[in-house]
């Protein structure tokens, strides 16, 4: 009974959605309140529908029901509560109704706390969310149902995939959903204001705050998604350029981009047509991941679906939304008032070439993405684009945006001083090449350009640094002052710094890590020892141990540094039965920032164990860049200017200019 009252309520969410999709349109087309209203009773309910579909489908995978057969292909009675919740999304129907409850969710949200919104473009904003909703409705009752039955209900489930019963796994997909999905409202916001054909300042105000949320969560996404794979799969690494790793590194690029678009457009009333592209290209972007990863057309750990027919579905609402949206920009865009000059030297000129280079790194991983996919379906022949190729031509794009990062702050608006700001900076860039020139000469082996690169790391963080120092005069005024003007900061500016300073982080930890760690491959039996960096690692013993849903092989090692024992670590290999399939789970040693990693690979038959050990510098400082870009985010959002929308006068224009019609 649960199964079927989670199938109609997915039903009336489509029937709702499709009254939604139409009748507010109607309503900004007639100027007819009523009609608009429309929009926000319904965008509330098919929220609430929804949310009732999702529990009901993950109530049956906490009581275990086999008699669905998403439940019997993916979860098993013995398996930990965790993982039966997080099994519901572990497979592709369950997460494409993720996919729903979250843009219905944006939707609801929307639809309550977007009354500073005018009526019609809220009733339009409403309408185009619920365009897409109605699609992805159509797509999982049409071909991926979750709640389909089983005549005769198997006893036992055959389990989840075994490399997704991790906690990573249980909050990955959620966090980047919320980050794909969020950027659906930048979408609607876009396509709406289109419709419309007035876009403005506030409606920039209105759209930062949406778009900065989806970008938080995509950033938290695919950071735990890439800590998961750096600790699951046992191959010591945090990126593989993987196409469905691209998937989600295109709209964040495409999104990063937009939100620095839309401060242009914000404050100097600039650069529209461009953000209202931008906005389209995010969400499109985000779309596209949802194909590459849903359709069956990549074969990868992260790739759910292997039934290629739900891609053809899948690709026509590609290629509805894309092309409705891109078709709908040339037809109305050339109407548009560009808005405000600039000159080249200004916090406008610096913002467009974050823009420039953040749209063609993007461009780059697209190609290099979508490339030997093309040349497969043209050509039959199969190539891989990896690491080589975005090394030359996703770095150097790279490179020149972090040198930029420090200038952008320290430039005013409309026309600034580049000598000045550079002046501003000569601490930071002092410091940035003293650290480079102590990494040079303390360093032995790796890439020449590795310390420059955490010079330039350096001078990103000391530059947001001052950025800060210069808004409270902390050095050219009394403490006090610079206290009291501290704390009168507006939020998004400390954001804004926390943010950069996150980027510069992250940079460090990545080129420690791929510069100078080091590795060891070795068959080891109980007793032996091999050292690696400083440390020693003795393999105790080994031996098998009984899981719930799952038997493994566990090694213990005795970690060591001259001659004092620092740890006991405990790597494995699990074995699961009922799918067949076997995982590695990594042992990790943290000490500082840095870690110790050591997997287990098979036993040989000499009776020793293949061991692989990794030492990782700095690494965590990848994740906690990540981490701080995201926290960033969150201060920026909690900026007051942020939250009431857009400014009381500009909405007085907005709703002025709205009657006069």
């Amino acid at each position: 009974m649960i199964a079927e009252a989670g199938h109609y309520a997915l039903v009336l969410a489509l029937a709702l959605a499709l009254i939604q999709a139409s009748v507010p349109v109607l309503g900004a087309r007639l100027r007819d309140p009523v009609l608009m209203g429309v929009a926000r009773s319904t965008a509330l309910a098919q929220m609430i529908f929804v949310i009732a579909s999702f529990a009901a489908l993950t109530a049956l995978h906490m009581t275990s029901d086999f008699s669905v057969v998403n439940v019997y292909e993916n979860s098993h009675s013995l398996k930990p509560l965790l993982y039966k919740i997080s099994g519901v999304w572990g497979s592709h129907e369950g997460s494409m109704l993720l996919w729903v409850l979250i843009l219905a969710l944006f939707g609801g949200l929307v639809a309550a706390f977007g009354g500073n919104l005018p009526l019609s473009l809220r009733a339009l904003v409403l309408a185009v969310q619920s365009w897409v909703a109605s699609a992805f409705y159509l797509f999982i009752l049409i071909t991926s149902n979750p709640f389909a039955r089983i005549a005769n209900p198997p006893i036992e489930g055959r389990d989840l995939n075994p490399v997704l019963q991790d906690i990573g796994l249980a909050v990955h997909p959620p966090m980047l959903y919320l980050g794909y999905v969020g950027f659906s409202i930048s979408f609607s916001f876009a396509v709406a204001a289109l419709i419309e054909g007035r876009i403005d300042a506030a409606w920039a105000r209105w759209v930062r705050p949406w778009t900065l949320m989806a970008w938080i969560f995509l950033t938290l996404g695919i950071a735990m998604g890439s800590y998961w794979a750096y600790y699951e799969l046992g191959w010591g690494g945090w990126w593989f350029w993987d196409p469905v790793e691209n998937a989600s590194l295109m709209p964040w690029l495409a999104g990063t981009a937009l939100l620095h678009s839309a401060l242009v457009m914000e404050k100097r009333d600039a650069l529209k047509v461009w953000t209202i592209l931008l906005a389209i290209l995010t969400f499109s972007l985000s779309l596209l991941g949802t194909f590459l990863v849903r359709s069956g057309v990549l074969t990868s750990v992260h790739a759910f679906a292997t039934d290629p027919t739900r891609g053809v579905f899948i690709l026509l609402i590609l290629c509805a939304f894309i092309g409705g949206s891109l078709s709908l920009y040339a037809w109305r865009a050339p109407a548009l008032r560009q808005g405000g000059l600039f000159a080249p030297i200004s916090r406008e000129g610096a913002l467009v070439l974050n823009n420039l280079l953040l749209t063609t790194a993007c461009a780059t991983v697209f190609v290099g993405t979508l490339y030997p996919l093309v040349l497969e379906v043209v050509t039959g022949d199969k190539i891989s684009v990896g690491a080589p190729f975005y090394n030359l031509t996703f770095a150097p794009l790279i490179l020149p945006l972090l040198v930029a990062v420090p200038f952008g702050p320290l430039l005013a608006w409309k026309r600034g001083d580049l000598l000045g700001a550079a002046q501003r900076l000569i601490a930071a860039g002092c410091v940035g090449l003293v650290a480079a020139a102590v990494l040079l000469a303390w360093t032995r082996g790796g890439a020449v350009l590795a310390p420059l690169a955490i010079g330039l790391a350096v001078f990103v963080i000391l530059g947001a640094l001052t950025d800060i120092a210069e808004r409270t005069a902390l050095f050219s005024a009394p403490l006090s002052i610079a206290l009291r003007r501290a704390r009168g900061l507006p939020r998004a500016a400390w954001g804004t710094a926390v943010a950069h300073a996150g980027l510069g982080v992250a940079l460090i930890g990545i080129v420690c890590e791929t510069t100078w760690s080091s590795e060891r491959i070795v068959a080891m039996k109980p007793g032996d020892s091999v050292a690696i960096s400083g440390y020693h690692a003795t393999l105790a013993d080994f031996g098998q141990r009984q899981g719930p849903n799952f038997r493994e092989m566990v090694g213990r090692f005795i970690i060591d540094v001259d001659g004092r024992s620092v740890g006991v670590m405990t790597p494995s290999k699990r074995s699961f039965t009922t799918r067949g399939m076997s995982t590695t789970e990594a042992a990790l040693l943290t000490r500082g920032v840095s870690q110790l990693y050591i997997s287990l690979g098979d036993s040989n038959t000499d009776g020793s164990l293949a061991v692989r050990i990794y030492h990782k510098p700095l690494v965590l400082l990848i994740w906690l860049g990540a981490a701080v870009m995201a926290a960033g985010g969150v201060l920026s959002l909690s900026d007051r200017r942020l939250r009431v929308g857009a400014p009381r006068a500009a909405r007085k224009t907005a709703q002025a200019l709205q009657a006069a019609e």
